[in-house]
């Protein structure tokens, strides 16, 4: 298979114009990662991060780019909070069956 010439800087325009190569179904995460030397997970970030800027871009009132990050930091916050309770509850779990088998 023939490689695609190498891109030096992966500007948004150039990120756009692949990530609507594989929505169109002209190519696929897989073979653009190839194809580009990059990795699935870049092609498939930026597949995302274009899901979502066209989803609010369809919104009736869209949010800007800022708000879309502060809200997905603010949940991933939220997330962390509430993994890290469930660890502290576990290790005090598991003192409490290690005290009993004592």
């Amino acid at each position: 298979m023939q490689h695609e010439p190498e891109v030096k800087r992966w500007t948004a325009k150039r990120k756009a114009e692949l990530v609507k190569e594989i929505i169109k179904g002209k190519t696929t995460v897989k073979e653009a990662a190839r194809n580009y030397d990059l990795t699935p997970a870049e092609v498939e970030r930026w597949v995302a991060d274009a899901m979502m800027g066209m989803e609010n871009a369809l919104k009736a009132n869209p949010k800007n780019v800022r708000e879309q990050y502060e809200k997905k930091i603010d949940d991933l916050h939220a997330a962390y909070g509430e993994a890290m309770l469930e660890v502290k509850f576990l290790k005090k779990l598991q003192r409490h069956l290690d005290q009993d088998d004592g």
